[in-house]
């Protein structure tokens, strides 16, 4: 690394996390985080007007954190990234405005990054330069992803998506199934481990026939989460007994096996040998074993950053940012507006 490459300063406030990173070329420098998840907890998931305050509260003593962190100031500064899309509205809102009194203020250029490519972005901060074309599977609560990337900062395409719930999403409401705690998604795969994934046939979505031809690369989890609905109502009606562990267990293999399997199936389609997992469901241990072991079997590298990195954080923004100023695209205009709905075809908004 160079010392004159440029120091990128990342702010994440897509949901529930202030994240605030510095990157220097693919160097992280420093990645503060401050959750406010505590506060959602009691309402059994994301309240946006609590996410909008806490990232109000957060911003400021997140970024002096980082900077102090990484021994730099703000006028070390060369350029400012923000996730301006997906995410909820105020939530973006507050971390964009952040960030363009920060550009505004040092004479910074500013980016407004695609949150999604963000997640698989941050890999090459751990596992080194990307190859030349990878596939990119992005699961969160919010996110259930596929993406053929030809580079990560100019040329991204989306190749499928889930059509209702992501998978991190399902997780959570099966979780609420099982009266697990709120977030589910973590508590369902610790139980997961100790059940048994053959032991129910939950079904796969969009994976059979006619409709796995007309969406061959996206996804579906309504209907698996659905069935499990059903399958704890139907042993309730009939006063029998179940085993939440094998539930939890069949429910993540179901996720699992239709990543994964959907997933090969457009990286041979593709002809791509190498895929990065990103996002907070990428830290579900399934996932990750299953990926691991076919990815093997069929030649493809997988690269999946540690869990710090899998959910939302300041690294991933500071990666991307880091990355586009690299390609020298052009950054964003200082009254770039947030977009709920960010295209991931989009990889930071044009000038």
């Amino acid at each position: 690394m160079a010392v004159s490459e440029p120091l990128v300063l990342g702010i994440e406030s897509t949901c529930d996390e202030t994240g605030v990173a510095l990157v220097r070329g693919r160097e992280l420098l420093a990645d503060v985080t401050a959750s406010s998840m505590d506060e959602h907890a009691r309402f059994g998931g994301i309240v946006p007007e609590v996410a909008s305050r806490a990232h109000l509260e957060a911003l400021r003593p997140t970024i002096t954190a980082a900077l102090d962190a990484a021994g730099v100031t703000l006028a070390d500064v060369d350029a400012v990234a923000v996730a301006s899309g997906p995410g909820l509205v105020g939530s973006l809102t507050v971390g964009t405005a952040g960030a363009k009194a920060l550009a505004l203020g040092l004479g910074v250029p500013l980016y407004g990054v695609n949150h999604v490519i963000g997640h698989a972005a941050v890999d090459e901060l751990v596992h080194g330069p990307f190859p030349e074309r990878f596939l990119a599977l992005v699961v969160s609560g919010g996110h259930s992803s596929l993406l053929l990337v030809n580079d990560v900062a100019t040329d991204v395409v989306e190749l499928g998506q889930t059509l209702d719930d992501a998978a991190g999403e399902a997780f959570d409401k099966v979780g609420r199934l099982l009266g697990l705690p709120y977030p589910g998604g973590p508590h369902v795969d610790r139980l997961a481990r100790q059940g048994d994934p053959a032991a129910i046939a939950f079904p796969r979505g969009l994976s059979k026939g006619r409709e796995l031809a007309r969406h061959p690369y996206d996804f579906s989890f309504s209907g698996l989460k659905t069935a499990v609905a059903r399958y704890l109502e139907g042993r309730a009606d009939a006063g029998e007994e179940y085993s939440p562990a094998d539930v939890a267990a069949s429910f993540s293999e179901a996720v699992a096996d239709v990543l994964v399997t959907k997933t090969l199936r457009a990286c041979a389609e593709h002809d791509v040998r190498t895929l990065v997992i990103g996002g907070g469901f990428s830290a579900n241990s399934r996932l990750r074993e299953l990926a691991a072991e076919r990815c093997a079997a069929a030649g493809v590298e997988v690269r999946i950053p540690p869990i710090r990195y899998c959910t939302d954080n300041g690294a991933m923004i500071a990666a991307l940012g880091s990355a586009l100023v690299r390609a020298g695209v052009a950054p964003s205009p200082l009254d770039l507006a947030v977009d709920s709905s960010m295209a991931l075809s989009l990889v930071s908004v044009p000038a």
